[in-house]
């Protein structure tokens, strides 16, 4: 990466770089990515499921250089599950193992607080000290964890720290590149936002995502990821319960290249129609709205 210590020079630089590593993204987001890494502050990327959030994160890892870091949000998550958390069977072992060999138990409560009982999750591990480029944080799905999980990590970014009471405080000396994404099921605290730059992840327009189809799924001809794009372009103008993502864009391609096909049809579309569509409901409304005339309505488009 031509970097200056570790950062991008510009924002051509950064757009070039996701492009080489399979990801194509837009001015807007690639502004915001070089600005993210430029200025050393977390990137919060928020939009629909499946337009590629989660995979700015990876791409950035593989560019970099750096350690990617996941940490999975969800309800009731907590500081043991997200930042460290004490090995305690070790810890009775250990203790046990002491208590055999006379040793006070003074020394030994000394002793289990020691760093090779500590079990670091990934908000600890991307503080501390390492020898190659900073690691990539990525704090998936935020919008799944309550608000005191939200507060703590705040703290965490705001500081780039956390105190272990037994140890003492583990300070990053480079801070990680840190990409915090929510599929919007609920707003995020303001708070914690204006931590961040921000970024909404718009789905990509039709050219666009014919492109992601071709460098995400090689096997598509042309034709094909054109006519699946603009399928997956109807399909989200249908007000279905999950609209498809780009992701579900390009499983639906690889899906119908697999068998062989190098066009979209009314039949090869009901059969691969679970790559695009995860519900019943969905599923429905779709046949209920005409496939074949879907499919017909695409072909034309495509071309």
């Amino acid at each position: 990466m031509e970097e200056e210590d570790n950062r991008p020079r510009t924002v051509a630089d950064v757009a070039k770089a996701l492009a080489e590593h399979g990801y194509l993204a837009d001015e807007g987001l690639a502004t915001a990515i070089f600005l993210a890494l430029r200025l050393r502050r977390p990137l919060f990327l928020e939009g629909d499921a499946g337009v590629g959030k989660t995979e700015v994160a990876k791409v950035i890892a593989a560019w970099t250089g750096g350690e990617l870091l996941r940490l999975q949000c969800y309800e009731g998550i907590s500081l043991a599950q997200a930042a460290y958390e004490w090995d305690y069977p070790r810890q009775l072992l250990h203790l046990r193992a002491v208590e055999a060999t006379g040793e006070s138990a003074r020394q030994a409560e000394d002793e289990i607080y020691d760093e090779r009982f500590l079990v670091r999750r990934p908000l600890l591990r991307a503080l501390e000290p390492t020898l190659g480029p900073p690691p990539v944080l990525l704090v998936d799905e935020i919008d799944r964890a309550d608000d005191e999980f939200e507060a703590f990590l705040l703290e965490i970014l705001s500081e780039y720290a956390v105190t272990v009471p037994e140890l003492g405080t583990v300070r990053a000396e480079v801070p990680p590149a840190v990409v915090l994404t929510s599929n919007r099921t609920r707003d995020v605290h303001d708070a914690l936002k204006r931590r961040c730059l921000y970024h909404w992840v718009e789905h990509p327009d039709f050219e666009r995502e014919v492109e992601i189809v071709r460098l995400r799924a090689p096997e598509a001809s042309e034709r094909l990821a054109r006519e699946i794009a603009a399928a997956a372009a109807a399909l989200r103008e249908l007000g279905l319960y999950k609209s498809p993502g780009v992701a579900e864009t390009i499983d639906w391609a690889a899906s119908v290249a697999a068998l062989g096909q190098s066009e979209l049809t009314a039949a090869t579309a009901e059969v691969t129609l679970g790559a695009v569509l995860k519900y019943q409901e969905d599923l429905a409304r779709v046949r209920a709205a005409g496939l074949s005339d879907i499919v017909r309505a695409a072909v034309l488009r495509s071309g």
